[in-house]
């Protein structure tokens, strides 16, 4: 469990990172967040806050108005949250 935790900790880090960039659209950015709260529940099981950020995040990198630097970003951490 202590390994998952560490995983999902390097995730909301790589999120946060891109959540302050500027030059992300701000629905991009809530949705960002969104994804990042959902993470850090306690209550929740691990299986089903992945499953719930994975959804955020794939709805997110389908936005034409991401910059494609961003869009890549985002695979990388759903490929680290599919890996979890």
């Amino acid at each position: 469990m202590n390994n998952e935790e560490n995983k999902l900790g390097e995730i909301i880090n790589a999120l946060e990172v891109i959540e302050k960039d500027q030059a992300i659209p701000k629905n991009v950015r809530e949705g960002i967040k969104n994804s990042m709260q959902v993470l850090r529940e306690e209550h929740i099981k691990t299986a089903v806050k992945i499953n719930r950020s994975l959804q955020e995040l794939e709805e997110l990198s389908d936005n034409p108005n991401i910059p494609v630097y961003t869009r890549t970003q985002l695979w990388n951490i759903v490929s680290l949250l599919e890996s979890v």
